[in-house]
């Protein structure tokens, strides 16, 4: 079931929501080489800490505050010991616990110098995200997101992550409906003013097929080639939509 939120609940998620953003201001400069997957997970810890939060993900179990994944690794990587290396891409997930509002964002980070392949799938990987925002407005379809992001990526011949999509968030961290990245029969609700959607590209350089590893929690591209991920939570509002999570 949908839940289409009130004036009151947006503001609550737009106060998470700002939270996360200001979170990866401070965070983005720190994913260098030599600093491990661990360290950025306590830095966001201590930061959501800080400010009255909790981490949105320790209501799935997943085992970190950060989802970190690096290089063919798509979404739900599990910070600890690996140290992060020159060339590598990083892609970051969080979502914030915010007296019960739900913020969710993510962005893949280029480390020193990336091969022109990483660099170009991140660019459209980012152009992704923004065409199906737009066309994420009231009176239009979920498919229609969908649509957009798989033509852009279709265009530049990039795998689209078909098995993971995007969701409704907010007052819980996946609600309905889903968002996917690719068309598809399935349901196809009508976006409506009050819904708050977390849309996600996840882009592969090659296959859109992915794998789960041995440790149940980290999805990785079916062939080994790179991926990059992104991510806005948006309100939907009858003339506007506006992006929640947007970083300055």
């Amino acid at each position: 079931m949908v839940r289409l939120k009130n004036v009151q609940q947006i503001e609550g998620i737009r106060t998470s929501c700002r939270l996360l953003a200001s979170l990866y201001d401070e965070l983005i400069p720190c994913v260098t080489a030599g600093v491990t997957t661990g360290e950025l997970d306590d830095f966001c810890m201590k930061y959501i800490k800080a400010y009255g939060g909790k981490p949105a993900w320790h209501r799935e179990k997943f085992p970190g505050t950060a989802c970190i994944s690096l290089n063919n690794e798509v979404i739900h990587g599990v910070p600890g010991k690996r140290k992060i290396k020159n060339g590598d891409i990083v892609s970051l997930d969080i979502g914030v616990d915010l007296d019960g509002f739900i913020s969710d964002s993510a962005i893949t980070v280029p480390v020193g110098t990336v091969s022109r392949e990483a660099a170009q799938l991140i660019d459209i990987t980012h152009e992704c995200l923004w065409a199906g925002i737009s066309a994420c407005a009231a009176g239009n379809r979920v498919a229609d997101i969908a649509r957009a992001v798989f033509s852009v990526a279709e265009k530049a011949g990039y795998g689209v992550v078909h098995e993971y999509c995007g969701h409704g968030v907010g007052l819980d961290v996946h609600e309905d409906p889903a968002i996917p990245n690719v068309p598809s029969r399935g349901p196809n609700p009508r976006i409506q003013a009050g819904m708050v959607l977390a849309i996600e590209p996840m882009i592969n350089l090659g296959t859109g097929d992915v794998e789960l590893s041995k440790d149940g929690w980290t999805v990785l591209t079916k062939d080994g080639n790179l991926s990059a991920h992104e991510e806005h939570t948006v309100a939907v509002f009858s003339d506007h939509t506006e992006v929640l999570t947007l970083r300055h």
